[in-house]
């Protein structure tokens, strides 16, 4: 069983969304993966992870990211409009859809923005990652508006990963969250990324400007996302917790939640800012 840690803001929501990401994800490539917060030192929270593999699991789920790419599916009798450009050779095999029987939702709300996606790579897992569509009574917690799609904003989010794995490996696999690089879009989970034009005084996407952020942050916590929630209460308001044990997955989700007792946890509230249609996460305070 191999165990390492990584550095990690508290008051970043997505970086801690992400943690549990990087537990879900070590526990699908490595088995048996527990992981937790340790704020022992004052000057810097670490999230511990272990799993039954010999490998860094953080090395691990990294490298899987960065040999994968993002199929689209989506439900039987499911039509998508027209391409308002022909897409031919690779790139049209990329972007093909695959139909199936199950849905998260009910297949009428089935729309070319908000399709789940597949990874797959060279390993042997693929993983669906479908929160933004999920069509049960929880909050699906989609911030992300307007004419991008989860494909789109993934396949963005992994070239940024393979990019910073190809450049940095060493220093992504020490602090995967610490190292952002220039994103056009995003799924809208890492405050540093975050902007409005009253706040910017313009608008990035107008201008074409990219925001640095982390790809990171941004694809783990759809993974997070797949099996919890954070609180989301009153207009636009979010609570969260860290938890201070080693816990499984399955434990995990709920402590994010502030949910499970017996457990140290600190908790954190943070308001969703607006950008037109699309949400925002902010930093987040403490709650005492």
């Amino acid at each position: 069983m191999a165990e390492s840690s990584i550095p990690v803001d508290l008051f970043n929501p997505g970086q801690v969304f992400a943690c549990l990401g990087f537990l879900e994800a070590a526990d699908v490539l490595c088995g048996d993966a527990e992981g937790g917060f340790d704020w022992s030192d004052e000057a810097e929270t670490r999230f511990c992870l272990r799993a039954g593999s010999a490998r860094n699991p953080f090395e691990t789920v990294l490298g899987f990211l960065a040999n994968t790419k993002p199929r689209r599916w989506g439900p039987v009798g499911y039509s998508e409009p027209p391409p308002k450009t022909r897409k031919k050779g690779k790139m049209a095999e990329e972007n093909k859809l695959e139909l199936r029987d199950t849905f998260p939702a009910h297949k009428t709300s089935a729309t070319k923005m908000a399709l789940p996606i597949c990874l797959s790579g060279e390993s042997r897992f693929a993983i669906e990652l479908s929160h933004w569509a999920d069509g049960s009574s929880r909050n699906d917690f989609k911030l992300y508006a307007g004419n991008r799609s989860a494909y789109q904003i993934a396949g963005a989010m992994l070239q940024g990963i393979v990019q910073l794995w190809t450049e940095r490996r060493n220093d992504l696999i020490e602090r995967p969250f610490g190292i952002t690089t220039p994103m056009s879009g995003s799924f809208n989970f890492d405050p540093r990324g975050g902007w409005t034009a009253i706040g910017t005084g313009y608008s990035p996407n107008k201008q074409k400007h990219q925001v640095a952020a982390s790809p990171v942050v941004e694809i783990l916590t759809t993974w997070a996302l797949e099996n919890a929630r954070p609180n989301e209460y009153e207009t636009r308001k979010v609570r969260y917790a860290a938890w201070g044990v080693v816990l499984p997955p399955i434990l995990a989700r709920v402590a994010l939640a502030g949910a499970v007792s017996g457990v140290p946890l600190k908790r954190f509230r943070f308001e969703l800012d607006k950008a037109g249609e699309n949400k925002i996460v902010t930093f987040a305070e403490q709650e005492i």
